[in-house]
């Protein structure tokens, strides 16, 4: 019989919730090395910086530039807190995708899960209150609701 694989998802940002959500899904779905896991790490950079701002002053090219150096350097800084992690829970030998959207994370994460075929969503909760939530909206509660596996909530204790 066919040993096929099953691919996890886990959306990572700068936040420490995320990285214990990557910890956890390392440590309770992934452990079983019997299983053909493969690991996609999703990283969502916001949409490309509009040329002006709201007063209708245009960004310089260079300006332009700097945000986007920031914002990939930013993605690569995230990859690397994930490695450590890998590092820290002896999870070298995890087969490892590393994916990086742009756009609004709650839409890039659904589109990058019907995608990638994803099996399961692992993603960490922010702990917002119902107003907080309800003001900024969550991303981990429309990825509940509309992404097209299984979704896991990784609340930090």
């Amino acid at each position: 019989m066919e040993n096929k694989e099953r691919k996890i998802m886990v959306a990572v940002d700068e936040s420490e919730e995320s990285m214990y959500a990557l910890s956890w899904c390392i440590s309770n779905l992934i452990s079983d090395t019997k299983t053909n896991n493969k690991l996609v790490l999703l990283y969502v950079k916001p949409p490309p910086a509009v040329f002006s701002d709201a007063a209708g002053y245009i960004f310089s090219t260079e300006a332009i530039a700097a945000m986007e150096k920031y914002s990939t350097e930013l993605a690569d800084s995230v990859m690397e807190r994930a490695k450590v992690i890998f590092n820290n829970l002896n999870a070298t030998n995890i087969n490892i995708e590393r994916v990086i959207g742009i756009g609004d994370p709650k839409n890039v994460i659904c589109k990058a899960v019907q995608k990638l075929e994803a099996h399961t969503l692992v993603m960490g909760s922010h702990g917002y209150g119902f107003i907080k939530r309800a003001l900024l909206g969550s991303v981990s509660d429309h990825c509940a609701k509309y992404a097209k596996c299984p979704v896991v909530i990784v609340r930090q204790p």
